[in-house]
């Protein structure tokens, strides 16, 4: 979840009805010392990563459904890890640090990913993540991409789950799936994601406490964690010298409202030399029949229209 709305960000989470400890809301006040001060109990890793050369998107939809979440390894070759490492490296020296206990005061965020980088563009629209949002959300667009680097000293961010910002009775069916993409490695000291295997699957209402496993998602460059949106989870805290990176890319039904207006966040210009279906995947698409047309036309036409 990308948030940029300063320090009424824990009000907006409760408001949601869903919001764990954390955000020191009154009742949730004994929690938060479990949830954001100290680690989970050793022992838990993530279940062993699957190759993506040898994976289907059925294979990993069906593994989300069960669990919540996989880690795929060789997502992202070694070349292409360095290169967005340094670029990002560039964009991060322009990049104020949090303004919110959720942002994260010692944390980095870039928003407008694809309006200041080019070296995500491929892994936006891997084929195995695609064949695995066209298994788990059928019609679908990018909602929420951001780099984060989490910096020294940062405190654990409260757990949340991404779709708790719909007003979408629960249960229902996924509409959100994320991917975290390591360009540091993830560990349990440098703030790897920590979530709660299978709390997706939990009942309307449920939060979680200190007596749920928390889990970490410890990871190497070049892999990636799919999670569903009704997963629970949070951003690790940093007890080491050095920050550690990472880039999410969220995608969500293409029947909801993306967290970021990239129609906005992304000049045209920039648009129409990205890949067709990445354009799509930033907006310019519509759900079926026509849902986002522009003037009466498919919005690929806006684009044809300014060169």
């Amino acid at each position: 979840m990308a948030v940029g709305g300063g320090d009424q960000v824990c009000e907006r989470l409760a408001a949601c009805g869903r919001v764990a400890a954390g955000c020191r809301l009154p009742a949730a006040e004994g929690a938060a010392a479990e949830q954001r001060g100290r680690p989970a109990a050793p022992g838990h890793p993530v279940i062993e990563p699957i190759p993506a050369a040898t994976s289907s998107g059925q294979e990993v939809a069906e593994r989300l459904a069960e669990d919540g979440y996989v880690v795929v390894s060789g997502m992202m070759p070694d070349a292409d890890v360095e290169a967005a490492k340094a670029d990002l490296g560039r964009v991060l020296e322009a990049t104020q640090t949090g303004r919110n206990a959720f942002e994260g005061f010692s944390t980095q965020r870039i928003y407008a990913l694809f309006a200041k980088t080019r070296t995500f563009d491929q892994a936006a629209i891997h084929p195995l993540l695609l064949a695995v949002l066209d298994t788990v959300l059928g019609h679908y667009q990018l909602s929420a991409p951001v780099g984060i680097r989490i910096g020294p000293g940062e405190q654990a961010q409260v757990l949340h789950t991404d779709d708790m910002i719909y007003p979408i009775p629960q249960p229902h069916p996924p509409v959100v799936v994320n991917t975290m993409w390591p360009l540091d490695e993830f560990t349990e000291e440098n703030g790897a994601t920590r979530f709660v295997a299978g709390s997706h699957r939990w009942e309307p209402g449920r939060r979680p406490t200190a007596a749920d496993t928390v889990r970490y998602a410890t990871m190497v460059p070049g892999s990636a964690m799919f999670y569903l949106g009704s997963l629970w989870h949070g951003g690790g805290a940093n007890r080491t010298s050095r920050p550690r990176l990472g880039v999410i890319l969220e995608y969500a039904a293409a029947w909801l409202r993306q967290q970021e207006n990239h129609c906005l966040a992304v000049p045209r210009r920039t648009v129409r030399q990205l890949p067709d279906r990445l354009a799509e995947l930033l907006g310019y698409n519509i759900y079926p029949p026509f849902v986002g047309y522009v003037d009466g036309r498919h919005p690929r036409r806006v684009l044809s229209d300014d060169e």
